[in-house]
């Protein structure tokens, strides 16, 4: 199975490419400033679960679909994007009326879960990264490579869930001291509406 150096090598590389600015955790940042920590938490949960589903992809060989078919990628693509711009349009539909306090019952956490992993799956790039990340940590006189891929897999998830969960911890508390008035609030909404905008520009302007 996977060796101690190799695990220590790309745990380390995962923890930096989780720092890194991206897609993901821009859109944990944004989603805990405004809905608290809990609800950042859960998203990050949602997005994990994408990756759980990225990984036995590339395990099982059907991420490639997505590097040697152009309709595949678009179509992904243009469902990513749209579904952000459906964010956006929700966030800046907010900001046009009063807003209420985020109490946890007003929270749906289950449609922040989905939401995580409708944003994770529908970014083809994280399937092609995986396919072309994962296998360089392989080595196939180590035992069943789909296995040692799943298991990189874990690893990977293990270091979202460490860099996300702390941008997650801290944002939502800045949130808090942000969100003590409303036109602090609506203000939020509109930065959240055009982060998530800006965010669909660069999916669909994504290439292979």
């Amino acid at each position: 199975m996977l060796s101690t150096e190799t695990i220590i090598t790309f745990f380390t590389t995962s923890l930096l490419l989780a720092l890194a600015p991206g897609p993901d955790n821009i859109f944990v940042l944004t989603l805990s400033i405004l809905r608290g920590r809990l609800a950042g938490i859960i998203v990050i949960l949602g997005l994990c679960t994408g990756l759980i589903i990225h990984s036995s992809a590339v395990a099982l060989g059907v991420a490639v679909i997505f590097q040697i078919s152009t309709v595949a990628f678009s179509l992904l693509k243009l469902i990513g994007a749209g579904y952000l711009v459906y964010l956006a349009w929700q966030a800046f539909r907010a900001a046009a009326k009063k807003i209420q306090s985020n109490s946890d019952e007003e929270v749906n956490y289950w449609k922040l879960y989905n939401r995580g992993i409708i944003m994770n799956i529908t970014n083809p790039k994280v399937s092609i990264f995986f396919l072309a990340f994962l296998p360089q940590f392989v080595d196939p006189s180590r035992g069943l490579v789909s296995l040692q891929i799943l298991l990189l897999g874990c690893l990977f998830i293990l270091a979202t869930i460490i860099v996300f969960g702390s941008i997650a911890l801290l944002s939502g508390t800045l949130g808090q001291w942000f969100k003590r008035t409303d036109h602090i609030q609506t203000v939020l909404n509109r930065i959240a509406g055009t982060i998530f905008l800006g965010l669909a520009i660069k999916l669909i302007t994504t290439e292979r």
